[in-house]
């Protein structure tokens, strides 16, 4: 079969932004000094020995702004599908964020929001796409909105439960279409909108063109403008599917210290470098939980809300493999995750046990 970067890329279509560092360095200290245990390695490597942490690539740990704990391994590593080889994983070493780049297209949508270029969640979302009339005048897709698209609960057919090699996975088939917007907008109406959530790549690609239209940018020359410079981060990547657009559902590669900064930002409400970056108001609305999962986690404008026994509520971004974004506010702690397990069934045991097994009964008090 072929991989999933045959089926969707084009050779070496990936889009480097940034510099090859971060633009500022995170201040480090002990684990004692922001609060935690200083047993973390022990408690990490008695995990590791239970093979609880399998597949690990790298974790970066954050409480009050500032770097507790951060640790890489080596192991096997792929982009999209292609292998890498073994990788010696350190603090400049880019991954693969998979599903965690849809969380960070939805802060961006929140800033074309604030700028006034991309249209508010209440709007209908064909009105949007007018070069698709006949799309248009269904009256069931006329009830499609904006924030539909955002909270995934369009109500339509899409399946990415198959394997990402398969044609039949929904993301591999819109990116095999001759008009991915198209092929998104017009899926099979299976529910009224706004009652399921229903996973959703396509729904992030939406978002995307709309970030791209409003804007007049590409999506990672939008990104850089306007989040990721603001929070100083370094050299990102952006693999593009085969007709050469910015893969929004799933293309971004960050080293995770960058990606911590972006929890860094939801907990300073938005607040980076003494400026407003993401507004205040859109991170609001987008952890207020608009749908729920099977498994009883919520689901507001892109991001995941769940809640570990120890530490209480997290927001969090979730990526194929085991990449992970967890941000707690009530206990001022970021945690971020990169793994290679890419499409495991038991991917997310790893960084699971991480957090429960590992960082949250390190917390001191």
């Amino acid at each position: 079969m072929p991989t999933r970067r045959q089926i969707l890329t084009l050779a070496g279509a990936a889009l480097m932004t940034g510099t090859t560092a971060s633009a500022t360095a995170l201040e480090t200290v002990s684990p004692a000094a922001a609060g935690f245990q200083p047993d973390l390695d022990q408690r990490l490597a008695a995990a590791q020995a239970a093979g609880r942490l399998d597949g690990l690539h790298g974790i970066v740990a954050l409480r009050g702004g500032r770097i507790f704990f951060e640790r890489y391994f080596r192991g096997p590593d792929a982009s999209w599908g292609t292998p890498l080889g073994e990788i010696a994983f350190g603090p400049d070493t880019l991954h693969d964020l998979r599903s965690v780049t849809k969380s960070i297209v939805g802060l961006l949508y929140g800033i074309a929001l604030d700028r006034g270029m991309v249209p508010a969640p209440d709007q209908p979302l064909l009105a949007q796409f007018p070069e698709y009339p006949d799309l248009a005048a269904d009256p069931a897709r006329a009830r499609l909105t904006v924030g539909h698209v955002l909270t995934m609960t369009l109500g339509t057919e899409w399946n990415e439960s198959l394997p990402y090699t398969s044609a039949a996975n929904s993301e591999i088939a819109m990116e095999m279409a001759a008009d991915r917007y198209r092929f998104v907008l017009d899926r099979p109406i299976l529910a009224e909108p706004g009652q399921h959530w229903t996973y959703n790549g396509g729904a992030t690609t939406l978002l995307g063109r709309l970030i791209e239209r409003g804007t007049g940018q590409a999506l990672p020359d939008f990104a850089r403008a306007a989040l990721f410079d603001p929070l100083g981060i370094g050299a990102t990547q952006w693999t593009r599917g085969h007709d050469g657009t910015p893969s929004a559902a799933s293309g971004l590669r960050m080293v995770p210290r960058d990606l911590a900064r972006i929890g860094r930002m939801i907990l300073a409400k938005g607040q980076a470098g003494g400026r407003q970056v993401v507004p205040a108001d859109w991170l609001a609305a987008s952890f207020q939980p608009r749908a729920r999962l099977e498994d009883g986690r919520g689901y507001g404008y892109h991001w995941y809300l769940g809640r570990f026994e120890a530490g209480g509520f997290w927001r969090g971004a979730i990526g194929n493999g085991g990449q992970r974004l967890f941000v707690w506010p009530g206990i001022d702690l970021v945690v971020a995750i990169t793994a290679g397990n890419y499409d495991q069934p038991e991917q997310w045991r790893p960084p699971t046990n991480l957090v429960r097994e590992v960082i949250l009964p390190a917390l001191a008090g």
